[in-house]
């Protein structure tokens, strides 16, 4: 069972190859007055594996939050799997994604054990006691434990993990109900070398496999890029600087536009790293 789980989302069904996983057109989001996102437009198709990256403040997380259903945009459109925000319950369309992120991992109850926080990507939910599961469910959520070598955490609270334990389980919980896209946010945020690289590991995995859903992650920096991710979209101030396939949006022109200081990109293999010029 762990060898079936093993760097695969084991989708449900991807969407329509004429229809986008993601689209915002003319998107602007406000909150309190204050402009966070300006005429942003973006379509994200079902193979494709997307990073997401600009300075603290940029609108990475708003986008995200849109992309998920948690927010509405203030102007412009959003449609998710073919969906549109504003005419569908989201509570359904969320059973649809699979999410990781800083905000999901503050609401599981820290008591939670590891394996039950997986189930609860079945139904999208916060606790177990909200819905029935089977001896096929839990047998599904200990193979994706197993396959980030965490099987023998399986019963320890959330509480206890490490940061990065936390985000294999969150990972194996966004994969828990055979998602039709896939958004991480920061999943690489406070993690130590190691962690990093064995979550890397994973998410390479799923990106190279053509199985897999699509997949959008927010990051900061070009070393936690995985290796197979295909597209990348540069945010400044809530507006596009660069967007379209990696190797040609990822340049230095356009990361020190993003960042507002002169940059080198430096590729190695299939790996990126940068620095000031």
């Amino acid at each position: 069972m762990a060898e079936q789980c093993k760097g695969r989302a084991e989708h449900r069904q991807l969407p329509s190859s004429a229809v986008p996983a993601l689209e915002l057109i003319a998107v602007g989001f406000e909150r309190d007055g204050l402009r966070i996102l300006d005429d942003v437009s973006w379509r994200v198709e079902p193979d494709q594996r997307w990073v997401v990256l600009g300075p603290n403040g940029s609108g990475k997380t708003t986008m995200l939050r849109l992309a998920s259903g948690y927010d509405h945009p203030t102007t412009g459109t959003v449609d998710i799997l073919g969906e549109r925000l504003g005419r569908v319950d989201v509570r359904e369309l969320r059973k649809r994604l699979g999410i990781t992120s800083a905000d999901l991992a503050k609401r599981l109850r820290p008591s939670v054990a590891a394996i039950d926080v997986v189930l609860t990507g079945v139904h999208a939910a916060l606790e177990t006691w909200w819905n029935d599961y089977g001896s096929a469910e839990r047998s599904r959520a200990l193979a994706l434990l197993e396959a980030a070598g965490l099987a023998h955490l399986q019963h320890h609270p959330f509480v206890t993990l490490s940061e990065g334990e936390r985000q294999q389980v969150q990972l194996a919980r966004a994969l828990m109900g055979r998602p039709e896209l896939l958004l991480l946010d920061e999943p690489n945020a406070g993690l130590d070398l190691g962690a990093r690289e064995r979550l890397l590991g994973r998410l390479t995995d799923l990106a190279v496999d053509p199985m897999s859903p699509p997949m959008v992650l927010v990051t900061h920096h070009l070393e936690e890029i995985p290796a197979g991710f295909t597209h990348l979209l540069l945010l400044r101030s809530g507006q596009v600087v660069a967007t379209g396939p990696l190797e040609g949006a990822l340049s230095d022109a356009s990361l020190s536009d993003c960042f507002g200081i002169s940059l080198r990109v430096i590729r190695h293999g299939h790996r990126y790293s940068c620095h000031a010029v």
